[in-house]
């Protein structure tokens, strides 16, 4: 599913102090630190532990220095949690130490989305990205979800079988076209299953969210605090929905809504991303654009070089040609973080000039390739869980019988959407899950998080989420860019900060 991988870009944004006063209700009495947690954290898990898993939740890993004020480790979790007492799988996790010991809360565990995402390199980032309440006040641990990165990978194809697979045109015009997009998400499929057949039937969210609360019960926090971002917030939701009662302060921003189809999903995105292209429009014509004087002209030169690139693919850097998917990539990829637009501005006006290179920078930062070959393994990862996840459409007629209704709702990014489900329709395991509603009857309030022009999980998923959930406040952010907390929104900082540290949950939803 090529474009539904939502994961956040961890961008250099400012850090803008100030924030918007808001009537709260206390969440825990007794101020910010929760019972049982502060400077000498439990020395073993508290409350209950699943039967069958007591030597997961009470190991205690070895913490060594990885950084300043950082420490990693490796962490062991069932392969199945069907069957505890058979096959392990590492989780590799670091944690950024409380600058406030005496009066440090607990641990706030975040995700970064994806799925794919290093929760580990996340975690690195965050004295630079984070407020400094939540640097005081807690450990914050990132870690690599099961599949991903450092800890136990999904691992699929080598880098020129990559490279193919990201050129290979995702919206084919012929059956010639069709038959060449199947073979390559065989071969992708195929690879994954040649190299990690054991592993892609337990990468899904709900053994992810299982993880989640071991490594609670390992660092002794007797409720879990989290902070997840795009597809972080259907790991957070979902361990609520599995653990209701180990809830204690969780933010979900730029929330996924789990009761969509994956064709409902696919549409809204395509949307999406049609919407922040607008926005990305406007606001080149209002100043001096490199590709017109106005909104109109400006996606006039966008579709010309995506229409044109299909037939006559760019020169890149020597060695690869940008073919109309790798455009398509690096159309999508600023429109994450409005501060990229001037890049897509040049980018777009090289292409039309007959130059590639800044169109294959920008699709190569969206992909993770470096010089050598890909970073990590956030491709196979997104697609393993993915698969897993959700049902999608059965075949390629199912696929060629929606495509007007893809088309009608974005003709710009409907096809490519719909093309997607390819992927996982030649999957070597079949899906597990199903949507539906997450409600969490019995979690103490949850905090979701959404903006108005988010390209990659659309506003509405955020209001369906927290419409759904039984106890949930809803912080809308007017801007652009994917997600809310790393915007820079003064606002958007102050409600959450306040939430996580002081356990203050506004008493209606908040507009930012």
């Amino acid at each position: 599913m090529r474009f539904r991988r939502s994961t956040v870009l961890v961008a250099a944004v400012a850090v803008l102090a100030g924030g918007c006063g808001v009537a709260t209700r206390a969440q825990d009495a007794g101020g910010g630190t929760a019972p049982g947690i502060g400077s000498n954290p439990p020395s073993g898990p508290v409350g209950p532990i699943p039967v069958g898993l007591e030597k997961f939740y009470q190991q205690k890993p070895d913490w060594e220095r990885c950084g300043s004020n950082q420490q990693c480790a490796t962490i062991m979790v069932p392969l199945d949690y069907s069957k505890p007492a058979g096959e392990t799988i590492e989780l590799r996790a670091r944690k950024v130490l409380a600058r406030d010991r005496g009066g440090r809360i607990g641990t706030l565990f975040i995700n970064p989305g994806g799925p794919g995402a290093s929760g580990q390199q996340f975690a690195a980032q965050t004295p630079m990205l984070f407020g400094s309440s939540l640097l005081r006040k807690f450990d914050i641990i990132g870690w690599d979800p099961r599949g991903v990165g450092d800890s136990t990978p999904v691992k699929c194809l080598d880098t020129a079988q990559l490279d193919a697979w990201f050129a290979t045109d995702g919206t084919p015009d012929n059956q010639t076209e069709v038959t060449d997009l199947d073979k390559q998400t065989k071969i992708m499929a195929s690879g994954c299953e040649q190299h990690s057949a054991r592993l892609l039937p337990h990468v899904s969210t709900t053994d992810a969210a299982r993880d989640i609360d071991v490594l609670r019960g390992i660092v002794g926090d007797p409720k879990l605090y989290y902070l997840g971002m795009s597809y972080g917030t259907f790991l957070g939701a979902t361990y609520a929905e599995l653990f209701p009662k180990n809830v204690g302060r969780m933010a979900l921003d730029g929330a996924v809504d789990q009761s969509l189809t994956s064709e409902q999903s696919g549409i809204a995105q395509a949307k999406g991303f049609d919407r922040a292209l607008d926005a990305f429009a406007e606001d080149c014509a209002q100043r001096s654009c490199k590709l017109g004087d106005n909104k109109s002209e400006v996606l006039a030169k966008v579709d010309q070089l995506i229409n044109d690139s299909d037939a006559h693919p760019l020169p890149g850097d020597g060695k690869r040609e940008v073919t109309q998917a790798l455009v398509l990539n690096a159309v999508i990829y600023p429109l994450y973080v409005k501060d990229f637009w001037p890049r897509l501005e040049d980018a777009v006006a090289d292409g039309l000039a007959g130059n590639g290179a800044r169109l294959l920078s920008l699709s190569d930062q969206f992909t993770d390739r470096e010089r050598n070959g890909y970073a990590d393994n956030s491709t196979e990862a997104n697609l393993a869980v993915n698969c897993l996840d959700r049902p999608d459409l059965a075949s390629i007629a199912q696929i060629e019988a929606k495509l007007p209704e893809y088309k009608a709702a974005s003709p710009r990014f409907g096809a490519v959407m719909a093309w997607s489900a390819l992927s996982c329709l030649n999957w070597p395991v079949k899906p597990e899950g199903k949507p539906h509603e997450i409600k969490a009857a019995g979690a103490k309030p949850i905090m979701v998080l959404g903006t108005t022009r988010d390209p990659a999980t659309p506003y509405e998923w955020a209001v369906g989420l927290a419409h759904q959930l039984d106890n949930a406040v809803l912080v809308s952010r007017d801007g652009d860019g994917h997600t809310a907390y790393l915007s820079g929104n003064p606002c958007v900082r102050n409600v959450v900060d306040s939430y996580l540290v002081q356990g203050n949950t506004p008493a209606a939803d908040i507009q930012c």
